[in-house]
């Protein structure tokens, strides 16, 4: 039987000269071998329509080394994809590994292979990082996969319940939001930059889930603050891969 999945989209994003007033230490970093791109299950546009369905099983963008991140079927709480395990975090915290069959709307892993290690500033916000990621990339097109680790002196993270159709749009969705306060927590925080060229594949701007160090919580990163040995991995993509279900709704 012929599989009821096709791959929608292939976006190539080439290397870019660095955007004005950024500068790469030392150099603009050239996108990853094509192998190495984002797989994605959904668009952000397809969770705007609102339509929370899942669209295919998560097994289809899994793998060992993938870092990565989403929801679930419904939009029922947060993914959290670290060393190619896939964790939901429901609203009460708490990270459960499960089931690669798990069906998603939207979500996002890549096979990490980081091309710069740089320690964060003491300091330095969730509101910041993309600014600095686009220094250390040179630029502000394109996807770039990261992964933070350390101790964070400010770490606020959510999760969402699942939702019944008719549903409700994304902005009524996350005022049904459970926050949870992690200052002053050790975790390890994945996820991507996207620069404004792929508006509607991706958020726009830096989009974090993650886990404490003891995977006893996490969630979807709504703030931080980097303490004093925050490091950062940055890998440049090589463009997102989108899977949808055969004559299903376009995608991207």
């Amino acid at each position: 039987m012929r599989s009821p999945w096709v791959v929608a989209a292939v976006l190539v994003i080439a290397a870019t000269a660095p955007a004005p007033g950024a500068t790469a230490e030392p150099h603009g970093l050239t996108a990853t071998a094509s192998g190495l791109g984002v797989q994605q299950i959904g668009t952000y546009d397809y969770l705007n329509l609102p339509d929370y369905d899942g669209l295919a099983p998560v097994r289809l963008i899994g793998g060992e080394s993938r870092i990565g991140l989403g929801t679930f079927d419904h939009i029922d709480g947060e993914m959290v994809v670290l060393g190619g395990v896939f964790y939901r975090v429901g609203t009460d915290g708490t990270p459960r590994v499960v089931s690669v069959n798990r069906r998603s709307p939207f979500a996002q892993t890549i096979a990490f292979r980081p091309q710069l290690r740089r320690q964060v500033p003491s300091g330095t916000a969730c509101a910041d990082l993309t600014t600095l990621v686009d220094r250390w990339v040179g630029s502000s097109d394109g996807i770039v996969a990261l992964r933070l680790r350390g101790r964070f002196r400010s770490l606020q993270m959510r999760s969402v319940p699942r939702q019944s159709k008719p549903y409700p749009t994304l902005a009524d969705v996350v005022a049904q939001q459970t926050v949870f306060d992690l200052d002053g927590r050790r975790a390890t925080l994945v996820g991507f930059r996207t620069g404004a060229d792929l508006t509607g594949v991706s958020p726009v701007g830096t989009h974090l889930h993650g886990l404490t160090r003891n995977r006893g919580a996490g969630g979807h990163t709504l703030s931080c603050v980097a303490g004093r040995h925050v490091t950062a991995w940055v890998q440049r993509a090589a463009g997102v891969r989108v899977v949808s279900p055969q004559g299903g709704p376009a995608l991207g």
